[in-house]
């Protein structure tokens, strides 16, 4: 390697670095959780009103719980979306492939997550 090619590596870090930071900065906490089954929006629930909610015919349910929404069960076999956690950032979204349904994370403010 040659210097030309570490100073291009090391921009491109710093570049990444410098961009987590500042979504870290500015991440916001989102004001509800839009739920959507085939890309179709089904329910939207606020993250202020604690409860468990059963989605997509039973499939999955989702816990909304001190401002964080997560999934606790799932009838798909990997239960990857389970595992994704909780999220409560404006933005953050927990996907279940199989079962075709996705909770995203949303504000008041229009969606944006920066």
């Amino acid at each position: 390697m040659k210097k030309k090619d570490l100073v291009v590596i090391g921009v491109i870090l710093a570049v990444i670095l410098l961009s987590f930071a500042l979504m870290q900065l500015f991440k916001k906490e989102g004001d509800y959780v839009l739920v959507r089954v085939e890309g179709k929006e089904v329910a939207r629930y606020s993250l202020q009103i604690d409860g468990e909610y059963q989605l997509n015919g039973g499939t999955n349910v989702l816990k909304i719980q001190d401002g964080k929404a997560y999934l606790i069960y799932a009838d798909c076999p990997d239960h990857l979306c389970i595992n994704q956690g909780k999220v409560s950032q404006n933005g953050q979204t927990i996907t279940c492939l199989p079962n075709r349904l996705t909770i995203t994370v949303v504000s008041n403010d229009g969606g944006t997550w920066i």
